[in-house]
């Protein structure tokens, strides 16, 4: 399931930040069924009877501490990474950035196969579960040290949203994300404490588990291979009848066993799931590829700021530069959901249009001027200038499209007061 991985949650977040949360709590809550988080829930629980000897309603008191420990854990992970994305945006182009990652994300997916088991040793997991003590904070405390032990079974799921919110370098939404992920996590927890509910027997549906988990992983790594494979990234069309094609492929891939057979058995079957997985990745990630194509517009964008200035000039207009780059998620987010909205559209045409491609920065060194001389540090960027240069308005950040034209509104008003 492509939900955990950072090209689904750029598809989330398209549709705006409740998608993306509830995402990231579905997420949270197929976490929660893996192998090694799974046995930890009743453990827990029985911790919490044992210490305090309590109803229902204290019961689910400790049982949302606990909680709230796993979701400052994760929460402050994902502030420290969308801070952190700030300088790690422009490294998605580099090849020796771009592959490591990839492979990373590819040795994740092996051990979501079954290849290899992250655990945190046994004595040192015993070490942590002793952090803590009566009452609420204590609760509090072993949740937090809870995430710590979970987080490397997390890591497959988590590195995939970790890695979308570095693209978005807004430490508040990087905490909202993983902390829903971690109220996710504690669903089940919630339900036994404060509903004496049974949690069903671990078995073989777990190992389907890991696959949509691994599965995910894979769509990630050619994802983000995209960056520096451009072959990868022509394989879309805005056609109604790919995405079909991608659909059947992924359905496919599940009906020969992508998900529900395993790599320990006979070897036919081995062979069936791991064509069922390639099947499925190849079809998830052509249904990502479509998504975050956009669409046609009947706009016309100048990919020259020369070009731009002299038209705005001639036809008394404002200029509006939108600065983006292949490997920035919100760009594309407000190419596919803001710059083809009608009334966007619209209120387009009274500006000149200029386009600014930093994907290749590094490699033309005139995209650097461009960039301090309209005060550009982060992605992404959209500039209201006049037509000799002077930045009259900007946004920073991916917003809806009556919010948008809201700020361009709001830009002209002040540019009129002030003449």
């Amino acid at each position: 399931m492509p939900v955990t991985e950072s090209s689904a949650f750029a598809e989330a977040a398209s549709r705006g930040v409740a998608s993306a949360l509830f995402f990231a709590l579905t997420a949270g809550l197929l976490t929660a069924l893996t192998p090694c988080v799974y046995p930890m829930i009743p453990i827990t629980i029985s911790i919490f009877g044992a210490k305090q000897r309590t109803g229902r309603a204290r019961a689910l008191l400790l049982a949302t501490a606990y909680i709230a420990g796993i979701a400052a854990m994760f929460g402050t992970l994902g502030t420290v990474f969308a801070l952190l994305g700030k300088a790690f945006g422009t490294f998605l182009a580099n090849p020796w950035v771009i592959v490591p990652l990839a492979l990373f994300f590819a040795a994740m997916a092996a051990s979501m196969f079954g290849a290899f088991e992250l655990n945190v040793p046994a004595a040192l997991q015993a070490r942590l579960a002793r952090v803590g003590g009566r009452g609420v904070g204590g609760a509090f405390l072993m949740g937090v040290v809870g995430g710590i032990i979970a987080a490397p079974c997390t890591g497959p799921p988590l590195a995939g949203i970790l890695a979308y919110v570095a693209t978005t370098r807004d430490g508040v939404y990087g905490f909202m994300l993983l902390a829903t992920y971690a109220a996710g996590i504690g669903v089940p927890f919630w339900a036994i404490a404060g509903f004496s509910m049974t949690l069903p027997r671990s078995g073989a549906w777990m190992e389907s588990v890991k696959s949509v988990f691994g599965i995910a992983l894979l769509v990630a790594a050619l994802y983000y291979l995209k960056n520096v494979a451009p072959f990868l990234a022509r394989l879309t069309t805005p056609q109604p009848a790919f995405l079909a094609g991608a659909l059947v492929l992924t359905a496919a891939g599940v009906a020969v066993g992508a998900v529900h057979l395993s790599f320990h058995d006979v070897a036919a079957r081995r062979a069936r799931k791991a064509a069922g997985i390639a099947l499925a990745t190849a079809g998830l990630f052509a249904t990502t590829n479509w998504v975050l194509t956009p669409r046609a517009s009947t706009l016309h964008w100048y990919d020259s700021e020369t070009s731009a200035m002299n038209e705005a000039g001639a036809t008394s207009r404002r200029m509006l530069i939108d600065f983006r780059a292949d490997w920035c998620l919100p760009c594309k987010e407000l190419e596919i959901s803001v710059f083809t909205n009608p009334k966007v559209v619209e209120e387009l045409k009274n500006f000149v249009l200029f386009k600014v491609d930093l994907t290749n920065e590094d490699d033309n060194p005139a995209l650097g001027v461009l960039k301090g001389k309209y005060r550009v540090e982060t992605l992404p960027a959209i500039r209201v200038a006049r037509a000799d240069g002077v930045t009259l308005g900007m946004v920073n950040q991916f917003v809806t499209p009556d919010e948008f034209l809201s700020r361009i509104a709001r830009i002209q008003q002040s540019e009129t007061k002030f003449r």
